[in-house]
């Protein structure tokens, strides 16, 4: 059995881009985590030991996307799936997605970003 654990909407801002003003000035990124595990034992137990805490898997998301800069989004949302499957062993799977609402692409848009998913076991 797979339960999911969610957080949508957290937005940080970041220096991610290939662009100079991207690294430099930085701009607002916004991470939704689908953690995938079991919930099964802190259902019954109703005990905090028992599970994933939501406010540590956003300080680790958090510090994971900012303290390095990079370049594609690919490898910041592929920082933050290392590290929480590093920091939580409950978590069996992550899907990130992260959204880049102020890209630099010369259109109109209504988002764009990038979404995968990361499992201990292929």
């Amino acid at each position: 059995m797979t339960d999911t654990i969610f957080v949508t909407g957290l937005s940080i801002h970041a220096r991610h881009g290939v662009m100079d003003h991207e690294t430099e000035v930085g701009q607002r990124f916004v991470i939704d985590l689908e953690l995938y595990t079991d919930l099964s034992e802190p259902s019954r137990s109703d005990r905090l030991v028992d599970t994933v805490s939501y406010a540590d898997v956003v300080a680790t998301t958090t510090s994971a996307f900012k303290n390095t800069n990079y370049k594609l989004l690919e490898r910041a949302a592929g920082a933050v799936a290392d590290a929480i499957l590093s920091n939580f062993p409950r978590i069996r799977a992550v899907k990130i997605t992260v959204h880049k609402p102020h890209a630099p692409i010369a259109a109109i848009f209504d988002d764009v970003g990038v979404m995968l998913t990361r499992s201990r076991h292929p």
